[in-house]
């Protein structure tokens, strides 16, 4: 039996929501709030995790057919990864976290990446980003992109990472001194398996249907799609990759008030073309943003709900939400 303890950061999103499912560019960052699986291996054919955060008990058969047949609900992603991995032992463990929940933080992610390292994945970020993917889409069949497990994967302290969705490339973005990232929660909880996000991912292949790969196209090439409502989602994808690069750029040279305008823009396309925003979101950016010392805010995840992400100046939001800080990739320690 050999003790292991694997930990893997939640993220959150500066700017490039619903890009990553048509290998478009994100700017997020991992965060200063983990998952982590502690335990050991076993002779066993079934991996066995608690959790101090979730009802029930995550037992999963090594042979496992049907990830989203399994219960408790948060053991459907441990089973997605077991499917996905299919590991030869074993485990038996405890999962602890503090990435909240329905936040649009990427707890779920966190929670995939932390049991593939605790049950022996290898390889690279990408690698590893790319079956803790495969595994989120059969555990609850929402087909999500990359982005929040490459982000867990591939985290650099003190970084945001631009990242191109479809070569798989990750570049690091120093964030500037003097720049504060807070997270505050709309107080609305959202889940994407219940969401819209399925019909958003319909509607951009629509649109790619009509005129190739989004992330390949221009403003004009979305304005002459000939449905109102998939030509909306097309240009909030098309002039979403185009911030991501601006956004990178004011961060790299330290523009904050700038890089706060283009986040507001983002949050803009969110809710008007993309149609992801809510009310108690939108009147939360606005509140956030009348604050002195607030560069912008926006949206991030997802949408439907969920949290809210600002840039500003430190201690402008004191009391209003959390700090958070950029943290480094997962890992995993065993013996």
């Amino acid at each position: 039996m050999t003790p292991v303890v694997a930990r893997a950061p939640g993220r959150v999103n500066l700017i490039g929501d619903h890009t990553d499912y048509t290998g478009g560019l994100v700017l997020p960052m991992a965060i200063d709030r983990e998952t982590t699986v502690t335990g050991e291996d076993r002779d066993e054919a079934v991996v066995r995790l608690t959790s101090a955060a979730f009802p029930g008990e995550a037992v999963v058969p090594l042979d496992i057919d049907d990830p989203a047949s399994v219960s408790p609900g948060w053991a459907r992603y441990v089973a997605g990864i077991v499917a996905v991995l299919g590991p030869r032992r074993g485990f038996i463990g405890e999962v602890r976290s503090d990435v909240p929940v329905g936040a649009g933080l990427s707890s779920s992610a966190a929670l995939e990446v932390a049991v593939a390292l605790a049950l022996g994945a290898e390889g690279s970020p990408v690698a590893l980003a790319r079956l803790c993917q495969r595994a989120e889409q059969q555990a609850c069949g929402v087909p999500c992109g990359i982005m929040d497990q490459l982000t867990s994967t591939a985290g650099v302290e003190g970084h945001a990472l631009l990242i191109d969705c479809h070569a798989l490339s990750v570049t690091p973005v120093p964030l500037p001194d003097g720049a504060e990232v807070v997270v505050v929660h709309s107080g609305e909880e959202r889940a994407l398996v219940t969401s819209a996000y399925g019909e958003r991912v319909a509607e951009c292949a629509e649109a790619e249907a009509e005129i190739g790969p989004l992330r390949l196209a221009g403003p004009a090439d979305a304005e002459t799609i000939g449905d109102p409502l998939v030509r909306a989602r097309a240009r909030h994808v098309v002039t979403e990759n185009a911030r991501v690069r601006e956004l990178a750029a004011a961060l790299g040279s330290g523009e904050l008030r700038e890089a706060g305008r283009i986040m507001v823009a983002s949050h803009r396309s969110l809710g008007e073309d993309f149609a992801v925003s809510t009310p108690g979101l939108d009147a939360l950016v606005a509140r956030l943003c009348s604050r002195p010392g607030v560069h912008g805010a926006r949206l991030t995840g997802a949408g439907f709900g969920g949290c809210v992400v600002a840039l500003c100046e430190p201690g402008a939001l004191e009391g209003q939400g959390w700090v958070v800080r950029a943290a480094g990739a997962a890992s995993v320690r065993r013996g």
